[in-house]
């Protein structure tokens, strides 16, 4: 009886377990049969395992939680392993596995390039060999990338801009300089969600920046004579086509961009156009596409060679050679190389008879990418370029859209319209796909740039570089001038076509910066869409609606707060006001933009809650229901003591880029250079009392605390006081 009535739970529970078992078992079939159908795709999610991995290394803020998320993840590949046989359990395995690689891999690289910082802004004095020269005719600068020689004390590679007026003859790679100038080390974020040039400086091996002072002499003129063939290369394109048209032109022969104005960079962004700048899979194509042309034609020329040679496979070797030279020729970025690896993969399937573009052609060329230079995940250039590449890929692959734009024998003008609505449908495709990264990395993003490029790509492709290929050819025996003409009035109406979108209303979204949550949720959401063929690839929406809701309700900052204290922004129903005037135009721009503003800002001491004087300015601001008193200095000069602890004990947030005294405490928060100097730059949004910091508290990625390198025979730049006191009476 005992026996009974102990065995009557279990016998109670036993229908549960069997039902549980057979739904388990049912879900592991449906699992199965969904990745049987999914086979071909598998393989594209490898690279999106690896670049996962690396980006745990980047949102993960120390070794301990590296080393913990790579034991997860190998106990998730031995999970998949465990499972036996079945796809499901290798694609586990198989993804940990990867993701514990990449995170492995970013965190070896970013100590293989480990390299001492410059410790403080200062002057020094040092020779140094150029490694590289990029000229910017439209700043009058030209930049050098400098390697210090002998006991110099200065970092292995810094960089300095020289102005044109002091640049001596001969300045080029391989030549040894001797300068005198300012340098600090690479900034990072000024404030979060702006550009974070310590990261990208740190992977470059940068370890200052700054200008140098007149007089520049050359101690050793260069010895290779063709280590100036890109900058000789770009200053004869400028030389013909003038003005930010020539810039345009040298950007697609050499990759260079320092002569296109500002303000017609600014435009091309605005519009939506700025990809044609970058060299990337568009400029690639046409010149392999060229090349291949021109030498088949040409040998198809002997009839001894088209009766005994594979002609289309030594076009594909021309094609690959001119493809691995523009590269280099313009500089090898990250988009460039992506597009050279493609080009060599689309050539290679040619060559073996296999299908030229697919997706797993884009997944090798990220695999490659990622595995040499990890670090360009973080990029936008690498999310930009192989966003755009997989989105039309994607597209048309998609069995609708291939039978809405197949071949028809139709005329000439059918055949143009569906030409021009398959354009309009991936450009349509490519902006919203573009659109959460450009607004991530760069706050704003073009709203009609898929119009735009419907007239700039054709003209940019089929007029622009074959023009100026003829001209450069041409110029060889003195008669690229025609060429010339029609390359610059080209450019003119690519330029025109630029500032004519941009000026129209609402011609650019922005967006304040944007949790990286949030990001995330929308990549993954546009990768799943992207890379399953089957039904529930449509699940991916609910990822991407989820992040895009989060971006867009996340509100903009009610102040911003530069890393070093001394600028400060505040938004007012008027606009973004500054508590410095004199701030520098890349600061009121990064300021605006991260605030998701684009009107020009405002100065504090102009506005009627505010009151300053020189040294200080005092301003109440309205948020949260409440109204919030905020102290901030705004000079180097000494206030006096007993009215800056009244300042400070009447104020809820008090901002000074100063170390201030311990009795300064105001009611909420004291933002000052010892606090700063942990934190680096800051939002806060008062409504809900958020703070956000550029560092996050035990932070190892290695440029947030860098070994330092300080030479003696360096003075100092860090700000004195004239020894005056003022008060701050009256505020």
């Amino acid at each position: 009886m005992a026996s009974s009535a102990a065995d009557a739970p279990s016998t109670a529970f036993r229908p549960l377990q069997i039902a549980a078992t057979r739904a388990f078992g049912r879900g592991r079939n449906a699992l199965e049969s969904w990745l049987e159908a999914e086979r071909d795709q598998l393989p594209l999610w490898v690279p999106v395992m690896l670049g996962a991995g690396i980006a745990f290394w980047f949102a993960l803020p120390d070794s301990s939680r590296w080393i913990a998320a790579i034991l997860v993840l190998g106990a998730f590949a031995l999970t998949g392993v465990a499972v036996g046989r079945g796809r499901a359990g290798r694609v586990l395995a198989i993804g940990a596995l990867t993701a514990a690689i990449g995170l492995g891999l970013i965190w070896w690289r970013a100590e293989r390039v480990a390299a001492p910082v410059l410790a403080h802004p200062a002057v020094a004095s040092f020779a140094a060999r150029i490694e590289a020269v990029e000229p910017l005719p439209a700043r009058d600068l030209v930049r050098v990338r400098l390697a210090p020689i002998g006991a110099a004390g200065m970092p292995p590679h810094v960089r300095a801009n020289i102005a044109e007026k002091d640049v001596p003859a001969g300045l080029a790679p391989g030549a040894v300089i001797k300068l005198r100038g300012w340098f600090m080390p690479p900034p990072e974020a000024a404030v979060p969600g702006a550009y974070d040039f310590a990261r990208v400086a740190w992977f470059d091996g940068l370890g200052a920046t700054g200008r140098a002072f007149a007089p520049v002499t050359v101690v050793t003129p260069a010895k290779s004579p063709g280590s100036g063939l890109r900058t000789r290369l770009s200053q004869h394109i400028q030389n013909e086509v003038e003005g930010s048209a020539g810039g345009i032109a040298a950007a697609l022969a050499t990759g260079d961009r320092g002569a296109i104005g500002e303000d017609d960079a600014e435009a091309m962004r605005r519009a939506g156009l700025a990809h044609l700048l970058s060299i990337s899979g568009l400029h690639v194509t046409a010149v392999v596409g060229a090349t291949m042309l021109i030498v088949l034609k040409l040998l198809a020329l002997s009839p001894w060679l088209a009766l005994r040679v594979r002609l289309p496979l030594v076009a594909a070797a021309a094609g690959a050679v001119a493809a691995v030279g523009y590269t280099v020729l313009t500089g090898s970025e990250v988009p460039t190389i992506r597009s050279c690896v493609a080009a060599l993969l689309v050539l290679l399937a040619i060559a073996i008879g296999r299908e030229a573009l697919t997706l797993r052609l884009v997944a090798a060329g990220a695999l490659i990418v990622l595995v040499v230079l990890p670090e360009s995940l973080a990029g936008p250039s690498f999310q930009l370029s192989f966003a755009a590449v997989t989105a039309i890929i994607a597209l048309h692959e998609h069995p609708t859209v291939r039978g809405w734009f197949a071949p028809r024998g139709d005329g000439i003008a059918r055949r143009l319209g569906r030409g021009m609505l398959s354009l309009l449908l991936t450009g349509l495709v490519v902006e919203v796909t573009l659109a959460p990264i450009a607004l991530y990395h760069f706050h704003r993003s073009g709203v009609y740039g898929a119009l735009a490029n419907i007239a700039a790509i054709p003209l940019t492709t089929f007029v622009v570089m074959p023009a100026e290929a003829l001209a450069l050819v041409f110029d060889a025996v003195g008669l690229g001038a025609p060429f010339w003409w029609v390359t610059g009035h080209a450019l003119g109406l690519l330029l025109w076509i630029a500032r004519t979108v941009a000026a129209a209303p609402g011609a650019s979204a922005m967006l304040p910066a944007m949790p990286g949550g949030a990001f995330a949720l929308m990549v993954a959401g546009g990768l799943w869409m992207a890379l399953w063929r089957t039904r529930w690839r449509r699940l991916g929406m609910v990822p991407f609606a989820i992040g895009a809701a989060w971006a867009l309700a996340t509100p903009a900052p009610d102040l911003l707060v530069t890393g070093d204290g001394e600028h400060l922004a505040i938004a007012t129903p008027g606009g973004l006001a500054l508590l410095r005037e004199r701030a520098g135009d890349y600061t009121r721009s990064t300021l605006t933009e991260n605030a998701g503003l684009d009107e020009e800002p405002l100065a504090l001491a102009d506005l009627e809650e505010a009151r300053c004087s020189r040294d200080m300015c005092l301003a109440d601001h309205r948020a949260g229901g409440r109204t919030w008193r905020i102290v901030a200095t705004r000079s180097d000069n000494f206030v006096d003591y007993e009215e800056l602890i009244r300042a400070c004990a009447g104020a809820d947030i008090v901002v000074s880029a100063r170390r201030l005294p311990k009795a300064c405490v105001p009611r909420w928060l004291r933002l000052d250079r010892a606090t700063l100097a942990r934190t680096g730059g800051v939002a806060i949004s008062l409504a809900s009392g958020r703070i956000v910091t550029v560092r996050r508290p035990g932070a190892e990625q290695p440029w947030r605390d860098p070994p330092t390198v300080a030479p003696s025979r360096m003075r100092s730049t860090g700000s004195k006081s004239d020894g005056r006191h003022r008060t701050v009476a009256g505020l």
